[in-house]
């Protein structure tokens, strides 16, 4: 509003500059008898400045520089009290789409309730104009069958949005599929072409995993920009807010066979941080081939994504093998401006989980490729403990070295890609699959089989190099199976009393590693 109210007063002041002109000329006609007076040039508004992500960091700023204060929506009526499946009954309705019209994207705003009480400020950005959008009851159509008494719109008032959906022809060119949603605090999710929705990204994540419980940062605002005719990227503005920080966020959103966000922040911190979690992921895993007994389930692995995968500063590329454990886990991996880092679904037949509802086959990877230098810090990955794949467990993100100082700005940019493979082609050996199980001949060892891919060795076997935190390294093999075009490296653990340690294994050849480098952690259970 401060920024209408400037454009508004902007335009006043250039009208009172023409009114002052054109009296001037009028004195100058009277002053010279006979002198026909010059014509004043016209003097015309400068158009306003299109609105864009600095526009976002001041109010980031300025809200950095007072209090914070928690924002609620008081849900009544028909938006009240709300189950799962009548929240699921209200849709949006095409024809209120802003962007009704367009074929290349469409625009679903999404209406509060259950767990979304928290209001959502929407704008839309035509030419670099801000249109805010009042929340519109009307803009739903209710699902008799979950309101059968009808829907009462007097009374519902103006309770906000609960975020938006973007739409776009992905897979068929005669269809809107999704392609991406941003609903709840900072979550947001998106698909690739060929992939179902599975695992989230967040716009920060702030003490994960600690003692003091974590804090979640809200999207408070979001200003979308209607696409062009030929655009091919959706530009979105957003503002977040939390307790310790505020920051301005901007992703510029292409769909295709990979759906890539091209990001940038500002961060403004209220207090000094050293628990930020930049361009934060998160998942879920339940179980799989490393912790398939622990579960009574008719499913092989039930997961959104397998593994952590990162390519570090020095472009050393690493695989931790994600696994269930009975309590939390937090496992940092220090580095110097990494390269990448993200949460892949590797298995990608429908054998592997044989879900014919969940797909788990189809979850899409994530992959987060900073730009520029972060510096010094590392990629932390948290796994809590579940019971069951309705939550999501596993988070991973960037925490730097140096705490984050109040009154200071911290910039990043970083491309974030959905996709059913990680984008990166570099010519080595991944791991395939991880197998954990008892060792057939000894009670107190447990035995590893690694699966990397068989396409890159040559005819000489690569050297395995095992290692282990604690415990020590047993019996172990390397064996080619051509026909599943494996390479497969078996071993022995013996914790030896222990009750936690990092494995890790390489397959190297003459002139280094010829594989990525396999993580896993065991813990005593």
């Amino acid at each position: 509003m401060r920024r209408r109210e400037f454009v508004i007063s902007a335009g006043a002041a250039m009208t009172a500059v023409g009114a002052l002109s054109s009296s001037l000329g009028a004195a100058l006609a009277q002053e010279s008898p006979g002198t026909a007076a010059p014509e004043a040039a016209p003097v015309e508004a400068a158009p306003p400045k299109p609105f864009g992500f600095e526009d976002v960091a001041a109010m980031a700023r300025d809200l950095a520089s007072k209090a914070y204060e928690y924002r609620d929506a008081e849900l009544v009526g028909s938006f009240a009290n709300l189950t799962y499946d009548r929240y699921r009954g209200i849709r949006f309705r095409r024809d209120r789409d802003p962007w009704a019209g367009s074929r290349d994207f469409a625009l679903d705003l999404l209406p509060p309730g259950v767990i979304f009480h928290e209001p959502v400020d929407i704008s839309l950005v035509d030419d670099g104009v801000v249109i805010p959008v009042r929340f519109d009851p009307h803009m739903f159509d209710f699902d008799p069958a979950q309101f059968p008494d009808g829907v009462d719109y007097e009374t519902l008032g103006n309770m906000g949005w609960s975020g938006f959906r973007l739409r776009a022809p992905l897979n068929r060119p005669d269809v809107m599929d999704e392609i991406a949603v941003f609903q709840g605090a900072s979550y947001f999710r998106a698909v690739a072409r060929g992939t179902l929705y599975g695992l989230s990204a967040r716009g920060l994540a702030i003490g994960t995993g600690s003692a003091e419980g974590e804090e979640f940062p809200m999207f408070r605002g979001f200003w979308i920009h209607k696409p062009g005719e030929q655009d091919r990227s959706v530009l979105i503005h957003a503002l977040l807010d939390s307790e310790s920080v505020s920051g301005a966020f901007e992703f510029r959103i292409t769909p295709g066979a990979e759906t890539v966000f091209d990001t940038r922040v500002a961060l403004f911190p209220r207090t000094d941080m050293g628990n930020a979690g930049i361009a934060p992921l998160t998942s879920m895993y339940w179980f799989g081939p490393t912790d398939r007994s622990r579960v009574d389930d008719y499913r092989p692995a039930v997961h959104d994504s397998d593994g952590l995968q990162m390519l570090t500063g020095d472009e050393q590329r690493l695989w931790r093998v994600l696994s269930g454990h009975s309590a939390l886990q937090i496992s940092a991996f220090m580095d110097n401006n990494p390269l990448g880092f993200g949460l892949a679904q590797r298995a990608r037949d429908f054998e592997s989980y044989k879900d014919a509802e969940a797909r788990y086959e189809k979850r899409p990877s994530a992959w987060i490729a900073p730009q520029g230098e972060w510096g010094r810090g590392t990629v932390t990955l948290v796994e809590i403990p579940v019971e069951n794949e309705f939550n999501d467990n596993i988070v991973s993100f960037w925490q730097p070295a140096d705490r984050l100082v109040a009154g200071n700005r911290y910039d990043y940019s970083y491309i974030l890609t959905f996709a059913a493979e990680v984008p990166d082609s570099a010519p080595i050996s991944r791991v395939v699959e991880t197998m954990s199980g008892k060792a057939v001949n000894n009670a107190n060892a447990r035995t590893y089989v690694v699966d990397f891919d068989l396409g890159l060795f040559g005819a000489e076997n690569p050297v395995p190099q095992i290692r282990a935190s604690a415990g020590r390294i047993g019996h172990s093999y390397l064996l080619r199976l051509p026909d599943q075009r494996r390479m497969r490296l078996a071993f022995e653990y013996l914790p030896e009393g222990a009750k936690l340690a990092d494995l890790s294994a390489v397959l190297n050849g003459p002139e280094g590693p010829l594989s990525e480098t396999w993580i896993a952690r065991w813990t005593r259970e």
